[in-house]
């Protein structure tokens, strides 16, 4: 049997857990190095590897607590910090922690922030001071995630899409990004702005406002925002997202990036 079915096979089926001791720890190692991720892109939309969400949460039943040390610092936990750094090409500095379990490529800078279990990060991406990269997190190549910033966990329920931030999108400080929203390649996000699943997106650049919610466009402008909503004891200012403009296609991504701040006075 696959590992994939031996843990389909607890987790779904009640199946005996230690069938699947193995299988768990192949996977999780796999995700450590790389090998597997727990959301992919096919055919222009991203799919969610299920399994490997269950094997997370069955991983977490098979550690045991006990005290661990990374360098001056003691831990008491069930997942130790990623190992052989230098070797992976990957920045973390003091007391930044990448866990055991995630992946990040070559040339990815983890200032004092944290990149939990299941997380893919990719090449030159910042993870700045005090961001944080949830659980299953996406997040694409030359991403800047600005110091504050929080990138949602989404780890249950396993078939739940997870946070994706696609290659080249900027994270303005404090922002939080959570319950599998997704920021499509090159988003502005401005600081301070939230994105939910169920967060009103309104596209403010035409004649009329154009609203969707969980997704923000490719190369999208983003602040926060408020509009007016009746309730029966008055009227009030709910939190939303605003598009105020489009950061142009440009071959130098830096000079698109600074040219949009610029132009549209986004803080950051």
């Amino acid at each position: 049997m696959s590992d994939q079915s031996l843990i389909q096979a607890v987790y779904e089926d009640g199946a005996e857990l230690e069938t699947a001791v193995d299988a768990v720890q192949r996977t999780i190692a796999a995700l450590d190095r790389g090998e597997l991720r727990v959301a992919e892109k096919a055919d222009g939309e991203w799919v969610v590897n299920t399994w490997i969400k269950e094997a997370i949460l069955l991983y977490f039943r098979i550690q045991k607590l006990s005290p661990m040390e990374a360098g001056d610092f003691t831990y008491f936990d069930k997942i130790p910090t990623k190992t052989d750094l230098e070797a992976q090409g990957i920045r973390v500095v003091p007391p930044g922690t990448v866990r055991y379990g995630a992946f990040c490529e070559p040339g990815v800078v983890v200032m004092p922030g944290y990149v939990n279990i299941g997380a893919h990060v990719g090449e030159g991406t910042m993870v700045d001071t005090w961001a944080t990269v949830g659980s299953c997190a996406q997040v694409g190549k030359h991403v800047h995630l600005s110091g504050g910033v929080g990138i949602g966990g989404v780890l249950e329920p396993p078939g739940a899409r997870p946070v994706i931030i696609e290659d080249g999108a900027f994270i303005g400080s404090r922002s939080i990004i959570v319950e599998g929203a997704l920021i499509e390649h090159g988003a502005v996000i401005g600081a301070n702005t939230t994105i939910t699943a169920s967060t009103p997106i309104i596209d403010v650049t035409g004649p009329e406002p154009v609203e969707m919610r969980g997704r923000v466009p490719a190369n999208s402008v983003v602040i926060p925002g408020t509009r007016e909503k009746e309730f029966p004891a008055g009227s009030y200012q709910l939190q939303c997202a605003l598009i105020i403009g489009k950061r142009t296609e440009s071959t130098d991504e830096k000079t698109s990036l600074n040219e949009a701040l610029r132009t549209f006075e986004v803080q950051v």
